[in-house]
C-alpha cells in the first residue's frame, strides 16, 4: 500500500482534507453494523491491496439488517407527489404560504435554487426527520457554492440498488460473482476522497472510489500507470461507473484490457455520443448515461444518444419557459426548449419541489408512453453570434463535434466574437470547418488526445460572452 508523502515535501496545493485519514472517526462496526467475517476479510484485501493507492477516506452504508432489507427495494409511487407535497407544506420554507392557503397544487410552490439550500437548507428538512439516518454529502457543483446536503442512509444505499435494476433490466443479470469487486466509482482529478467499502446489500462484495490521476499512484514503487492497471486487475469490478473524463482514461493504452464490465454508468458530465461509441465497443457492454444531481438523484437515463427516459421512481419533471411558465409536453417531439425543474422525492431528508436544476432540455412522450428529456444540455443553453449577426444555439455544435468524432470540447467565445475550441480526441480540421460554416467566421481548433488533458473536474463545454446565454 502506498506510503503517505513526507510532509517536507507535501505538494504545496494539497489540501488536508485529502490527507489520507484525516477524517476518519468511526470504527468498521459503526461503519457496516452487519459486517460478517467474509466481509470484513474483503475489506482488509483492498485496503492493504501491494498496488492499492493511499485511501483519503473511509466510509460505510451504516445499515442494520432491518435497513439492508429494505433498501435493495424501490420506494413505492403509487400516490408519492400528494403525500410528497403534504410533507414539503410542512416545511420551515413553506409554513407561511401553506397557513395562508396559497399551495393547493403543484404549480403554486414557487421555483427554489441551489442558493436557496446553500442559504438555508434546514428550511427544506422536515422537523419529524429521523436524523439517526443522516449522513451528510457535499456538492461542488458546476456553478455556485459547495453545498452541505442532508442524505439519508437508506436512501443512498437505495441508489446502487437502482443501478442494478437498470443493468438487469437490459439483460445482463448482475450478481455476487466470486471476489470480483462489485463496482469501482472512477475520478480523475488531482485530489479526491477515495476508499474502499462493503456493499451490505449484495452479499457483502467490495466497491471502490478511485481515483486514476497519476498523483494518486505516487509512492507505490512502480510507475502509476502500472500501480493502477494491476490494481483494476485485480479488482476486476462487476460495474464501472464515472464521469465522462474518468471513463475515457479506461481507453488509454495502459489500461487496455485492464478490465471486462458487466455495464458502465456515466453521470455529472455530458457524454458524447463518439465516447459512447468507443466504450461500447471496448468493453461490449451497455453504456448507461444518467442524467441527476445530488439534490435530486437520478432522474433519467438512456442507453443510446435519444431522449433520456425519466425513470419511473419518486421524480417528477417540468419545462419551463423563460417567464417561468411551465411548457406542455408535445407528443410530436417539437416541445419549446427551457429550464428543466424538478420534485424529487426519494431523500426524506430533503424532500424537493420544482427544483431548478439550471439545465436545459425538452419533454417528448416515448412510443410507450414515457415522459423522457430530449435535447439536454446541462447548465449551458448558450447561444452564440454568428458573423452575420444570427443567434446559433449550443446543441448545433454539439451535433457537429459529435459528427467529427470529438470525445469531450469546450468552446468559448469572446465579447468580440471570436470562438476558439479545444476538442479531445476527433478530426481537428473537419471540426474546424463545421464551426466555420456554422458560425459564419474562423474558429480556432486545438486538439488534444484525452478528454482529461482538457482539464480537471467538470469544464463547462460552452460560454458565450457575446450571445445571450443562461449558465
Amino acid at each position: 500500500m502506498s506510503e503517505s508523502p513526507n510532509p517536507d515535501t507535501r505538494d504545496a496545493l494539497a489540501l488536508a482534507e485529502y490527507r489520507p485519514g484525516a477524517s476518519a472517526v468511526l470504527s468498521d462496526a459503526e461503519r457496516w453494523p452487519t459486517l460478517s467475517t467474509e466481509g470484513a476479510a474483503r475489506l482488509d484485501r483492498w485496503r492493504t491491496h501491494p498496488h492499492a493507492p493511499a485511501w483519503v477516506h473511509a466510509t460505510g452504508d451504516r445499515l442494520r439488517a432491518d435497513q439492508v432489507e429494505r433498501a435493495s427495494r424501490p420506494l413505492p409511487t403509487e400516490g408519492w407527489l400528494d403525500d410528497h407535497l403534504a410533507t414539503a407544506r410542512r416545511l420551515i420554507r413553506y409554513r407561511r404560504l401553506a397557513a395562508e392557503g396559497r399551495l393547493a397544487r403543484l404549480e403554486d410552490f414557487p421555483v427554489v435554487s441551489r442558493a436557496d439550500l446553500v442559504a438555508d437548507v434546514a428550511a427544506f428538512v422536515p422537523q419529524d426527520a429521523d436524523l439517526s439516518r443522516l449522513v451528510h454529502g457535499s456538492s461542488s457543483g458546476s456553478t455556485g457554492a459547495a453545498l452541505q446536503i442532508p442524505d439519508d442512509v437508506e436512501e443512498v444505499a437505495r441508489g446502487f440498488h437502482l443501478l442494478v435494476d437498470l443493468v438487469r433490466a437490459e439483460g445482463v443479470d448482475w450478481r455476487p460473482d466470486g471476489e470480483r469487486m462489485a463496482l469501482a466509482h472512477l475520478v480523475h482529478q488531482r485530489q479526491a476522497f477515495t476508499y474502499v467499502s462493503i456493499v451490505s446489500g449484495f452479499g457483502q462484495r467490495a466497491m471502490v472510489r478511485l481515483n486514476l490521476h497519476e498523483s494518486a499512484w505516487q509512492g507505490s514503487g512502480q510507475a502509476p500507470d502500472a500501480s493502477r492497471r494491476a490494481f483494476l486487475e485485480a479488482a476486476d469490478p462487476q460495474v464501472v461507473t464515472g464521469n465522462p473524463t474518468s471513463l475515457a482514461e479506461l481507453l488509454a493504452p495502459d489500461l487496455a484490457g485492464a478490465v471486462r464490465p458487466l455495464a458502465i454508468f456515466s453521470g455529472a458530465m455530458a457524454l458524447s455520443a463518439p465516447l459512447r461509441a468507443e466504450l461500447e465497443q471496448r468493453f461490449a457492454c451497455p453504456v448507461f448515461d444518467v442524467y441527476g444531481l445530488h439534490e435530486t438523484r437520478p432522474i433519467a437515463v438512456r442507453t443510446d444518444d435519444g431522449p433520456f427516459r425519466v425513470l419511473d421512481r419518486r421524480v417528477h419533471v417540468e419545462v419551463l419557459d423563460g417567464a417561468g411558465a411551465p411548457v406542455p409536453v408535445h407528443d410530436d417531439g417539437d416541445g419549446e426548449v427551457g429550464e428543466l425543474v424538478v420534485t424529487a422525492g426519494e431523500n426524506p431528508l430533503l424532500p424537493l419541489v420544482r427544483y431548478r436544476t439550471g439545465d436545459f432540455g425538452r419533454l417528448v412522450r416515448l412510443h410507450d408512453g414515457a415522459l423522457a428529456i430530449a435535447d439536454l444540455e446541462g447548465r449551458e443553453h448558450t447561444r452564440f453570434v454568428a458573423g452575420d449577426g444570427r443567434l446559433v444555439p449550443c446543441v448545433d455544435l454539439t451535433q457537429q463535434l459529435q459528427a467529427h468524432g470529438a470525445l469531450g470540447w469546450s468552446v468559448a467565445q469572446a465579447a468580440s466574437g471570436e470562438v476558439s475550441a479545444h476538442i479531445a480526441g476527433g478530426d481537428a480540421g473537419a471540426v474546424r470547418a463545421a464551426l466555420t460554416a456554422i458560425l459564419s467566421q474562423p474558429v480556432v481548433v486545438d486538439r488534444v488526445e484525452r478528454v482529461s488533458d482538457l482539464g480537471e473536474g467538470k469544464p463547462r463545454r460552452y460560454r458565450s460572452d457575446a450571445g445571450e446565454a443562461s449558465a
